[in-house]
């Protein structure tokens, strides 16, 4: 993943962005994120990303690529499991939920609000990230890790979710690759 980490300082820099001292890098085709912090691997996650291609495309419901940034951190402190709904804590474990809601891919534990940073790419039009409202969060089915099986958002298991959040600001770099 160490490719992952250089091509995204070089879309930073032919941006003009300055490369955060913490960067995410989500590999699609591994179904792995990378959270570096000055330039080294601090820890590798196994994640789901889309059971549709890639695609930057609103309503494509496809993990959208290229140079993003943490926009909003949503949820610390809530437990584990907590699900959310318009980014809200509904106030229940996903295990409290009927088994039709059970079934869905929900929004649990921490929510990190991705924001593109490409015009025309990931940022405005019908390709913004922001307004697609596409997520790092975790899942009410962590079996599905390291397969495609979301609507776009990465997930990750609940308690790598929260280690991550608490390593992360917000601005940080995400990098989203095939």
């Amino acid at each position: 993943m160490k490719e992952c980490l250089e091509q995204a300082k070089k879309k930073c820099l032919a941006l003009g962005l300055k490369p955060t001292s913490r960067l995410i890098v989500v590999s699609i085709a591994r179904q792995l994120l990378g959270f570096y912090q000055n330039d080294i691997l601090i820890k590798s996650y196994v994640v789901s990303t889309s059971l549709r291609p890639p695609s930057n495309v609103k309503d494509s419901l496809g993990t959208p690529r290229g140079l993003h940034e943490i926009a909003e951190k949503i949820g610390a402190d809530a437990p584990p499991g907590i699900v959310f709904k318009g980014r809200v804590s509904l106030g229940k474990h996903f295990s409290e939920l009927d088994e039709e809601l059970q079934a869905k891919n929900l929004i649990t534990t921490r929510i990190l609000w991705l924001n593109g940073l490409e015009a025309g790419v990931n940022a405005g039009g019908n390709v913004d990230t922001h307004d697609r409202y596409i997520y790092i969060h975790g899942t009410n089915h962590e079996e599905r890790l390291g397969t495609p099986s979301t609507a776009g958002c990465v997930h990750l298991s609940n308690l790598d979710l929260i280690e991550l959040f608490e390593q992360v600001r917000t601005h940080d770099i995400v990098w989203i690759e095939d």
